[in-house]
């Protein structure tokens, strides 16, 4: 097979990134131009200003271009937002032969995609979890098979159609083409959970800028996906407000409080340390003794102010508590518990606070870890933690997905698309 160009952007709230990889035959995709670009006119994972994020999306494709040498046409691309949502089909068919054909598949799978959705909302992925053969349930790959009804357990996610819409545009005004849109969290758990976890039962937290990704996984496969307006800017937001500072000087706070709460930055003589790890102290944990206010001086990053480590402590529990309990109430109110049995892996650029693991492992009560995304090759150092997670796994979704169809105004459509081109891999990397 001669090289292959895939491209992948994810449009997020705080950056645009483009990442360009040349993939040949059993060799993992390699990274041959990325560039990372500060984003414009998009907010809480939607685009609020087509001329703005167009510009943004332009710049970030431009660098990588001419990182790569290449000029790119298709594109995969992420969605997300707050009116992203999930549910669960069955589809159910008489097989038309003795054996289990690629069509009775494809008509299993579309039959599950025939349900009753507003008109506002359009299917992004119809994604099979289980097939059933006369009754006989966890098939992960039934065509070849003996039956003579078969049904599918697919997962469907849903996006508004201008949420689609809007993407389209602006990649298209750039000169490039959408070949698929991915939902951030189903594209970040491609690149950061294992098989195992997903066995067993697992959730993914993608916590991003301006919206956190929810997606949990049981016996292999996907059952719940969704979105809650609320990330690593409120966070930010937060942090102005409590300590008075401006937005650009939060954000310093917010990035460097690993530092700040180690003591690296300077600390006024004679004050004893606080050795309790940041972000455990919650609220209804019993104090042996009076903890001291202790003042940092944050000149050693470039703030001229002195503020309170409990303070900043205390601002950043309640709003990382916030927005666990909105996701586990969204994933509750779905019939399901975001406490999973192989615990809970953070994502994202906010994942990267300092032992947020164990304040996650506080509030949930199962084990956390951060997922950092692997699997390219090449010019990987820019986009090796975990706030890349989702644009490492644009590409491997791409991987999966080798169809020749084009984009078109039905998104589900696209998905399927891949099916035929591929589709032995296709079901194998879909159904572990």
């Amino acid at each position: 097979m001669a090289r292959k160009i895939i491209t992948a952007i994810d449009v997020g709230s705080s950056k645009i990134t483009t990442v360009i990889t040349s993939v040949e035959d059993n060799k993992a995709p390699m990274v041959i131009g990325v560039c990372s670009h500060p984003s414009k006119g998009i907010k809480k994972g939607v685009v609020v200003n087509i001329d703005d994020a167009t510009n943004a999306i332009s710049e970030s494709v431009t660098a990588a271009e001419r990182m790569a040498g290449v000029t790119v046409s298709d594109v995969y691309v992420s969605i997300n937002g707050e009116q992203v949502t999930s549910l669960n089909n069955k589809g159910v068919v008489a097989v038309a032969g003795s054996e289990i054909t690629i069509d009775d598949t494809y008509r299993a799978i579309e039959n599950a995609r025939t349900l009753s959705l507003p008109d506002n909302l359009n299917p992004i992925h119809i994604i099979p979890r289980e097939f059933v053969v006369d009754n006989q349930g966890g098939i992960k790959y039934p065509i070849g098979m003996s039956g003579g009804r078969l049904e599918v357990e697919t997962h469907i996610i849903t996006a508004p159609n201008s949420y689609w819409q809007n993407i389209r545009k602006c990649v298209e005004q750039i000169g490039s083409n959408v070949y698929d849109v991915i939902f951030t969290a189903w594209a970040s758990s491609l690149a950061v959970l294992t098989d195992t976890e997903k066995e067993l039962g697992v959730t993914l937290l993608d916590i991003g800028a301006g919206t956190t990704g929810i997606a949990i996984f049981q016996e292999g496969s996907i059952v719940y996906s969704g979105s809650i307006p609320l990330g690593g800017y409120n966070l930010t937001s937060d942090i102005a407000i409590g300590l008075q500072v401006s937005l650009e000087d939060a954000e310093k706070i917010k990035v460097h409080m690993a530092d700040i709460l180690d003591n690296k930055c300077s600390t006024p003589k004679g004050k004893d340390l606080d050795s309790t790890p940041a972000l455990l102290r919650r609220k209804d944990e019993p104090k042996e003794k009076k903890v001291k206010t202790e003042d940092i001086d944050l000149g050693a990053i470039g703030i001229d102010k002195k503020v309170s480590k409990d303070m900043l402590r205390k601002i950043v529990e309640a709003r990382c508590e916030e927005i666990f309990e909105m996701a586990k109430d969204n994933v509750s109110k779905a019939g399901y518990d975001i406490a999973m049995p192989a615990g809970i892996v953070l994502t994202g650029g906010t994942s990267l606070l300092k032992d947020i693991t164990k304040f996650t492992q506080c509030v949930f009560g199962v084990a956390a870890r951060i997922g950092y995304p692997s699997g390219l090759t090449g010019m990987t150092e820019e986009i090796s933690d975990p706030s890349f997670a989702c644009v490492q796994g644009l590409i491997k979704h791409a991987m999966d997905d080798d169809g020749d169809l084009p984009s078109g105004s039905e998104k589900g459509k696209i998905e399927l698309g891949g099916f035929f081109g591929k589709v032995k891999d296709w079901f194998k990397s879909l159904l572990p």
